[in-house]
């Protein structure tokens, strides 16, 4: 064999095992990043929320500052497992490639989605990881976001003071902000009050509120639903009991984004309440 014969496989051997080693470093450095920032993964970071009964609407601490919202009415919802935050950017991007938003930013809240968009997003993420997030249901929502069975009866989700849970029109500074840069909720729950509305799975009408009905889709002229205020509304519309109603025809908006949310298996339920009392002993 000729030297110059030599010298190309020579070449071609140490091009290969560089490329190799190459992939190999860029996969840890990747593998790292996911490791050290989880908000950045695919799957979102859920919190169990265990299930009980609940005044929801306008209760007595808003003393009748409600936006859209004027009575009340008693509710109950099973355990379920709600996101820890709003489906990032970078979460999102992970699983549809394509980043929707006004405001970028791998870390801020995910916006400019509708309802359609959301359903290709989750069950995509569905088929990725085996679970079945969906978005969470009013009453599921209203109930993390008052805290669950730990509620102190808050204005805001985890506060009194507006400026230590909301980011709101008169501290956001024209924008969506980094979620979880604000104090949690009494369940560990980041930015229920503010930053972005929120879709929830129910729809509104009159008779589907009027009779309590918590699985609304099968009325005629039900609109969608948002909750929870944004960065763009006063203070008033991030009170926990706001409620935003969405007209189809309107065009995305940057404040509006989504959470997950995630039923549990009866098996998940009796060992979260198991740790849930030995933290009590």
């Amino acid at each position: 064999m000729s030297n110059k014969k030599k010298m190309r496989k020579l070449t071609i051997k140490i091009l290969f095992s560089a490329t190799l080693l190459l992939a190999g470093f860029l996969l840890i450095l990747q593998c790292n990043s996911t490791q050290n920032f989880s908000l950045h993964s695919v799957e979102p970071e859920m919190v169990f929320v265990e299930g009980g009964t609940f005044t929801m609407g306008c209760t007595d601490e808003q003393d009748g500052d409600c936006y859209y919202v004027k009575d009340t009415r008693e509710a109950t919802v099973s355990s379920f497992n709600i996101g820890k935050y709003p489906v990032t950017q970078a979460q999102w991007k992970a699983v549809m490639g394509k980043n929707p938003s006004k405001f970028k930013g791998d870390n801020l809240p995910v916006e400019r989605v509708w309802p359609s968009q959301i359903e290709e997003y989750i069950a995509k993420l569905n088929l990725l990881t085996g679970k079945t997030y969906r978005l969470p249901t009013e009453y599921e929502w209203e109930y993390a976001a008052r805290g669950g069975n730990k509620s102190k009866g808050y204005k805001y989700s985890g506060s009194d003071s507006v400026d230590s849970v909301v980011w709101y029109r008169d501290n956001s500074n024209g924008k969506t902000q980094p979620v979880g840069t604000k104090q949690p909720n009494e369940l560990g729950i980041y930015d229920m009050s503010g930053n972005v509305w929120e879709w929830v799975s129910n729809c509104w009408n009159y008779r589907s509120y009027a009779d309590n009905n918590q699985d609304s889709s099968f009325f005629e002229n039900c609109w969608d639903l948002c909750r929870g205020g944004s960065w763009s509304f006063y203070d008033i519309a991030t009170r926990i009991p706001s409620r935003e109603v969405v007209l189809k025809h309107r065009s995305p908006s940057s404040d509006i984004g989504f959470r997950l949310a995630c039923s549990v298996e009866k098996s998940e339920e009796k060992v979260n309440n198991g740790l849930e009392l030995l933290k009590k002993q």
